[in-house]
């Protein structure tokens, strides 16, 4: 059976200059150790989804650093995104063939549709209707394609309390019009840096770590782990299942600052 192999990278932070550390940690250096360890271990993908927060300060030279690593893969890649994000200068600067913010792809007989759920200037998440509006149109155009959804924030609560804050306000209006459409399989959300893997409405929702430092789970305020970076893997298949892992690096993050309370 046919199956659509995808690498989810996410929240990326990359700083101004490549030495740049954030928490203690040099975001750039753990990206592309991230980046090499997927290609190495899981090739060859079909796409590379970026699911927001590519930069952390976001400016032309983090950008163009990002879009040259992910231009070597020779893997189409879309980004998205996130509340950290310039989205007009990632439109801008992620504008090849290859690397692009494109909002659509149809591939073999999935349909992948990548929402904007930033509001500038907070960290918090929300849809605007015209993002909805083209979502339901995709699902209406199309509805013998299988349907994954990426976007920025999270859907569903991850149950630490500082994060759910900054949960997609508008979620259940997402959720309520995706549930008339069994064609969506998959929602895949970044944001959280940490794993999400749950069902609501017979779809899949998925969260993935981050390429930089990680979350603690069921934290009830800002609070960072020192698991390592990591990637998750979407295989996607023609009868519309999916199997899906998320991958790490070994060992510990032993240069991040734990004493941080916030980022």
């Amino acid at each position: 059976m046919t199956t659509l192999s995808i690498l989810q990278i996410s929240d990326l932070h990359i700083l101004p200059e490549s030495h740049n550390a954030l928490l203690g940690v040099n975001t750039e250096y753990y990206f592309n150790a991230v980046l090499d360890l997927a290609l190495k271990n899981h090739q060859p993908f079909d796409l590379i989804l970026v699911t927001g927060d590519l930069g952390q300060e976001p400016c032309m030279n983090s950008y163009q650093r990002i879009l040259e690593r992910l231009s070597q893969t020779q893997i189409p890649c879309l980004c998205l995104p996130g509340n950290h994000d310039d989205y007009t200068l990632m439109q801008a600067v992620f504008n090849s063939p290859l690397v692009n913010c494109q909002k659509q792809l149809l591939v073999n007989n999935w349909q992948i549709v990548c929402l904007n759920s930033q509001i500038v200037g907070s960290s918090g998440g929300f849809i605007e209707e015209a993002e909805l509006t083209f979502l339901e149109q995709c699902l209406i155009s199309y509805p013998d394609h299988h349907t994954l959804i990426a976007v920025h924030h999270n859907c569903i609560p991850t149950h630490s309390a500082w994060l759910d804050t900054m949960i997609i306000k508008n979620a259940p209006e997402l959720l309520n019009i995706v549930k008339p459409y069994p064609q969506v399989k998959v929602i895949t959300t970044g944001h959280i840096h940490q794993e999400m893997d749950l069902v609501i409405n017979s779809i899949r929702v998925l969260g993935s770590p981050s390429t930089c430092f990680q979350f603690t789970p069921l934290s009830p305020s800002f609070s960072i782990d020192i698991k390592m970076p990591g990637y998750r893997v979407i295989n996607a298949y023609d009868d519309g299942r999916i199997n899906t892992s998320v991958w790490r690096l070994q060992g510990e993050l032993k240069e991040l600052d734990l004493s941080s309370k916030s980022y």
